[in-house]
């Protein structure tokens, strides 16, 4: 839906061509960051609309993290660089600090109009996510909510190589934060000292609840987090969450089983989306909605850097209604009694050892690095 310059991009195809676009029609600047940026056809237009856009003028400024991009060779930017644009890595892999992740993704161009959702540059999210490809969700937006955007964008830009003494300190004020906005909210999470605003946001907005309906492509939500849920449908409040069937991370489906029948018993509705892989990170209530980079789990919530959007009009939260039902309609609901019966030791075994992993060990890696980079 397009109304003024807030769209929902409910499709890779659909991005994907709005963000080339954009591209196109950028004028002044443009910064893109992104976790996966992955070669190819889709990657070489992205690239040849970015030179074009440094060769009119206009400032491009890319960052990617070297991690979540470790198969691209760095001389696929040469183009760019000899363009004028200036392409970096985000933290250069180093063991001490290898943990810290950039896994947000955003398109901001001129400081007027922004894309954010979960959606990678990569081929896998090519596609409507029924037929062909990845199920993932965008959003374009503009006004205040831009602007807010692009200052996030040069803080990490500006800290892209981890070189600086002062990171930890600053971390604290600019990578975790909600900003305000006419339009809406952003939320900025990180590792490092301080509230996480994402998470934050999502505990008071689930304790003021009277409905929550969630999509999550990673579900590893913290302790707080399922009592709040698990509440809510104990006093009678209406909870759904969308979860895959299919993913590229099968540890991370494994350790979401470990909490199904405790979810199911609670009265929680659970369902999983069929058709594709599933990469949609949004969070409806009665009362607001969530769209960007986040997942629910550990990583996202505890280590890696992301952002969110909150919105709490009313006619974002229909639409947003709307694309949960879209998902739900090709999803399959989990029945407690059948899931119960065909749980075997090992199958628990199994699942209990991949949420030990993630939600133990990898916080418990990232706190022990946190400390040998600390200055």
């Amino acid at each position: 839906m397009i109304e003024g310059n807030f769209q929902w991009l409910r499709t890779g195809d659909e991005a994907f061509a709005a963000m080339l676009a954009a591209l196109e029609a950028a004028r002044q600047s443009v910064r893109l960051e992104t976790y996966i940026f992955a070669g190819g056809p889709l990657g070489a237009r992205f690239r040849e609309a970015l030179v074009k856009a440094s060769q009119r003028g206009v400032r491009v400024q890319v960052l990617v993290d070297a991690w979540g991009s470790f198969s691209l060779s760095g001389d696929f930017w040469t183009p760019l660089r000899k363009a004028g644009g200036d392409f970096r890595w985000f933290n250069p892999l180093n063991f001490k600090r290898i943990t810290f992740r950039d896994h947000r993704k955003m398109l901001v161009c001129d400081e007027s109009v922004a894309f954010v959702g979960g959606l990678n540059i990569a081929p896998e999210y090519e596609g409507d996510g029924i037929n062909r490809g990845w199920r993932d969700l965008g959003l374009r937006t503009s006004g205040s909510l831009a602007r807010d955007l692009a200052a996030a964008f040069d803080f990490m830009f500006a800290r892209a190589n981890w070189e600086h003494p002062p990171f930890t300190r600053l971390r604290k004020a600019a990578a975790r934060q909600a900003i305000p906005a006419p339009e809406g909210e952003l939320l900025l999470s990180g590792p490092g000292r301080g509230r996480n605003a994402i998470k934050r946001a999502l505990q008071a907005d689930f304790d003021q609840a009277g409905s929550v309906r969630l999509i999550a492509a990673y579900f590893l939500p913290t302790s707080r987090l399922r009592r709040a849920l698990a509440r809510l449908a104990r006093r009678g409040g209406h909870v759904q969450l969308i979860l895959p069937r299919k993913t590229d991370v099968p540890a991370s489906r494994l350790a979401s089983h470990s909490f199904y029948q405790w979810f199911l018993a609670a009265g929680i509705e659970i369902y999983e989306y069929c058709p594709q892989v599933l990469h949609t990170k949004l969070v409806v209530t009665d009362k607001a909605c969530h769209v960007g980079s986040s997942n629910l789990d550990a990583r996202s919530l505890h280590i890696n850097y992301e952002l969110m959007l909150r919105f709490t009009d009313p006619r974002r939260v229909e639409e947003a209604h709307g694309i949960f039902q879209d998902h739900l309609a090709r999803s399959e609901r989990i029945d407690a009694e059948t899931w119960r019966r065909t749980r075997t030791l090992w199958t628990k075994l199994r699942e209990s050892w991949a949420q030990f992993v993630l939600d133990r060990l990898d916080p418990l890696f990232t706190r022990s690095q946190l400390r040998w980079w600390r200055p």
